[in-house]
């Protein structure tokens, strides 16, 4: 692997040879100049792309060769859809802020029916696999340091490309991948005091509620849970909204299916992340169980941030 890695970073970018020039001659004019510029731009503009995404074909590649595309994103969050994949792709992501953070976190998502290559987390000429040419299984959404290094994405060795696309969401944090991305890297373990604390500061949603309903999707490997919530003390993007019969919000959070979320009585401080635009569950401790931690944090002034615990 480590070979692989650093021989796709060889080809990587390579042009071939121009033509020598003519021989001198009369400078063309200004406005043939500008047309002449924008035809080569074009020529060489194989992949469409923005800051955030980018989107490709490997029927720019010549059939017997096996090129490595170097793709640069320098945004927070995007998406990369590469059509027909034949070669690779290497895929470098930036912060978009300055000076960047000290702890970042890449997170990826693979599409719907994503299909034709394996994507790879490459660090220092080693290859480690993330996600499988066509697994859609539990766990979907890798998150991993970004300090780590960067993506590798190699298309698989088929005999027909035909219909297939690999492409995957992502997205850059500023949170820890092993603290406060609980629900992605041990999403049915039951939290310790201290991660709760934690999470009750760096959520993007801390609620006091109850639990209505929970509907499962087998397919997806997931289960969606329907929250009555009778205290908000903080929210993103409107996950929990005012209930129809007034008293309180409504709303409702992910987790996988394995978890075995189910009704039941009591309310519980449930706290989580935005993840690709869904609200993922974190930390879901029992309410009476939270006071009795924050209390005993508070007494030893042990609490990272204040919230009101009644």
């Amino acid at each position: 692997m480590r070979g692989a890695a650093r021989a796709a970073r060889g080809r990587a970018g390579k042009l071939w040879p121009r033509p020598p020039a003519p021989g001198p001659g009369p400078p063309p004019p200004p406005l043939l100049l500008l047309l002449l510029a924008a035809l080569l731009g074009g020529a060489g503009a194989q992949y469409s792309s923005d800051l955030c995404s980018w989107k490709g074909s490997g029927l720019t590649h010549e059939a017997h060769r096996k090129e490595v595309e170097q793709v640069y994103l320098r945004c927070s969050a995007g998406s990369v859809e590469w059509m027909y994949p034949t070669g690779a792709l290497i895929v470098n992501v930036r912060p978009n802020t300055f000076p960047p953070s000290r702890h970042l976190t890449l997170c990826i998502k693979p599409l719907r029916d994503s299909s034709g290559a394996n994507i790879y987390l490459e660090r220092t000429g080693e290859l480690k696999l993330l996600v499988r040419d066509g697994d859609r299984g539990p766990g979907q959404v890798r998150c991993f340091g970004f300090e780590h290094g960067g993506l590798f994405v190699e298309a698989a060795p088929q005999q027909d490309i035909s219909r297939r696309t690999t492409g995957f969401q992502y997205e850059l944090t500023s949170r820890h991948a092993g603290s406060d991305l609980h629900a992605l890297s041990a999403p049915c373990c039951p939290c310790s005091d201290a991660e709760v604390l934690l999470a009750v500061c760096t959520s993007d949603f801390v609620v006091r509620g109850s639990i209505q309903n929970v509907t499962h999707a087998p397919e997806q490997q997931e289960s969606t849970i329907h929250l009555h919530v009778s205290r908000l003390y903080r929210q993103k993007s409107r996950v929990f909204r005012p209930a129809p019969e007034g008293g309180g919000w409504r709303g409702r959070v992910a987790t996988l299916l394995e978890c075995g979320v189910r009704p039941g009585r009591g309310e519980f401080l449930f706290t989580g992340h935005m993840h690709f635009g869904e609200a993922r569950l974190g930390c879901a401790p029992r309410f009476k169980d939270f006071q009795r931690m924050y209390r005993d944090a508070e007494e030893r002034g042990l609490n990272p941030c204040e919230m009101g615990t009644e």
